[in-house]
């Protein structure tokens, strides 16, 4: 892992560095809630028979970031990572042959897509996502990844503390 840093969003500030900032201290809060964990601690399941880890939870962030950015807003013909139509749980089922070495590595590749996908972009340019057939803007997009990052970071926050008691930010 290289970096658990978080820097806090400013509390005066335009919309867009608002919204980026925000986005970024979540991505930085789920890389801090995996820090300090061995291979076996990563992917352990938080509450069986629930698959859900740590691991599986970063591997899933990939891929909304990929959806979101890559797919939606570039419109780039980028498929899931982890998931497929015969396991649209793929990102969160990790299996004996998965590593956290890869997972961290793909996460962050699709967080530096996502930023070069949103670079230069008005908050109100507009991406298209097929599964949905709808158009989003960026401010939407923007919003939507804060959302899903708070909310898996409550469940990475469980997670954590019962592996091993750790609490907090």
């Amino acid at each position: 892992m290289t970096t658990t840093e978080r820097t806090k969003p400013p509390t005066i500030s335009d919309e867009r560095t608002s919204l980026e900032s925000w986005l970024d201290f979540h991505r930085a809060t789920l890389a801090r809630k995996c820090a300090g964990l061995d291979e076996a601690q990563l992917r352990e399941a938080s509450a069986p028979p629930s698959p859900l880890s740590l691991m599986g939870l970063v591997r899933h962030m990939a891929d909304v970031e990929r959806s979101w950015f890559r797919r939606c807003l570039a419109r780039e013909d980028a498929g899931p990572i982890y998931y497929s139509d015969e396991d649209e749980d793929g990102d969160i089922h990790v299996t004996a042959e998965d590593s956290w070495e890869e997972a961290y590595a793909t996460w962050q590749a699709e967080i530096a897509a996502a930023r070069e996908a949103a670079r230069g972009r008005s908050l109100d340019d507009r991406g298209f996502a097929p599964h949905r057939n709808k158009e989003y803007d960026l401010r939407w997009i923007y919003l939507h990844m804060i959302e899903e990052y708070a909310r898996h970071n409550g469940h990475a926050d469980l997670i954590r503390e019962r592996i091993d008691g750790a609490t907090g930010t």
